[in-house]
């Protein structure tokens, strides 16, 4: 039998070290080739990565929220043959001493095993000892998972595995004795006591990185307009039911994107990106635009890729495509990059005014609110009209207030006449 490591790839770009999200093994489980055996997070994306051998695992090289860098190890694997991995023999691990002897220090082996790695439970002699107040609880990934879902704080557990880890069993004795003790369900008026503390990794942590790094980089203004929908929404209402059965239903977004690439034929300035650091701004021709996705595990942007190419019909189909593959963490590390202007919807919860955060290096981010029906005057008569409020913000740095208002103005002036969407 042969060992073999699997080191943290290069996943590309310049990226020199990753955030491992998830494991979906453990020590000691049989894998097959291909398998995935982690969830690593770069910048843009979140990246499985498979095993290209069959084994047992041996030794896992993180806990998750760690930042890794590329080439340490993440893995090691049981193997037939000789593996791609050979130890510097090992003195032999020393068998667990009488009760009597148990506090005597043990003979180290010549080569220890790499700090981030855990040692396989079988190897590990390590007598049991008691946590010291302020120690961080020891613990496998599936057992934090665990008590994680379960709301306990491991550093309540008493952990009677080697060094004080804390294994399942210690979790269902927490949990057996909480229960025992807990006597009836309080009311809903019971005072409550508890808190729970959530660690902010993965996906939460590259969203909260972003949206500081933008907020302290980004001149950030906003600009609300109210728009009629009306006429829009019954031109959406006529081309579902006479072509939604053959080409696909059509939601406002497809709609909205057009508005945006029809406006930004005039408004150059607010189809680009800046780099402050060079201190260049690039103009774009082609419109990538960012759809502000929400998912399970938080907000994603996948980029409709050339949408001024792009008919009503098909730009709807890549969006539903897109925002699929956003919640459910299948989008690749392009189809979240390059967007050169964000919409952004909160749909029926849309609310009446926000404040969308620009999507750096990006200049002008538009938002949608909700479709309300409301009383509106017009030529002295009072009818009831469809109304939505764009709330679109940008950077100050880059775009004018004029020109951020006129630009604004152009996209209602679209959807109000939605004709003119399609007048070349």
């Amino acid at each position: 039998m042969g060992t073999h490591v699997i080191k943290m790839p290069d996943i590309g770009e310049g990226i020199a070290q990753v955030e491992l999200v998830e494991w979906f093994v453990k020590v000691g489980d049989v894998i097959a080739e291909d398998q995935v055996v982690a969830d690593v997070m770069t910048d843009k994306a979140t990246v499985e990565i498979p095993s290209p051998v069959s084994g047992k695992v041996l030794a896992l090289g993180g806990q998750p929220g760690e930042v890794m860098a590329v080439g340490s190890e993440l893995i090691r694997i049981e193997v037939e043959g000789s593996g791609n991995h050979v130890d510097i023999p090992q003195a032999k691990p020393v068998e667990a001493a009488p009760p009597s002897e148990a506090a005597k220090p043990q003979a180290r082996p010549t080569q220890p095993q790499p700090a981030a790695c855990q040692a396989p439970a079988e190897t590990v002699a390590a007598p049991i000892v008691p946590r010291q107040p302020g120690d961080k609880p020891l613990a496998s990934p599936a057992v934090r998972k665990r008590a994680l879902d379960a709301g306990i704080e491991l550093r309540y557990v008493h952990g009677s595995g080697p060094a004080g880890r804390i294994l399942h069993e210690d979790l269902d004795a927490f949990m057996s004795k909480a229960q025992s003790t807990a006597g009836q369900a309080p009311g809903g008026y019971a005072k409550r006591t508890d808190s729970e503390q959530v660690p902010v990794i993965g996906l939460r942590r590259k969203i909260a990185q972003r949206m500081q790094d933008a907020k302290r980089r980004v001149a950030h203004f906003s600009y609300v307009e109210e728009i009629d929908v009306t006429a829009l929404e019954a031109l959406r209402q006529q081309l579902n039911a006479k072509h939604g059965d053959s080409r696909g239903k059509l939601t406002l977004l497809p709609f909205l994107v057009r508005a945006l690439v029809v406006a930004l034929r005039d408004f150059p300035q607010i189809n680009a990106t800046y780099d402050d650091e060079a201190q260049v701004i690039t103009r774009h021709g082609a419109v990538h635009v960012g759809i502000a996705t929400q998912g399970d595990n938080g907000l994603m942007v996948p980029v409709l890729r050339h949408a001024e190419a792009a008919s009503l019909w098909a730009n709807a189909g890549e969006i539903s495509r897109l925002a699929t593959a956003a919640r459910t963490n299948k989008a690749s590390r392009e189809e979240l990059s390059g967007s050169t202007i964000t919409l952004t919807s909160l749909g029926a919860l849309g609310g009446i005014v926000s404040t969308p955060v620009v999507n750096t290096p990006e200049v002008a981010i538009v938002g949608v609110n909700r479709i309300v029906e409301r009383p509106m005057v017009i030529d002295g008569q009072i009818v009831v009209r469809k109304m939505m409020n764009l709330s679109s913000s940008f950077d100050h740095r880059v775009v004018d207030g004029m020109d951020a208002a006129l630009f604004i103005q152009a996209v209602r002036g679209l959807l109000e006449q939605p004709a003119c969407l399609f007048v070349e």
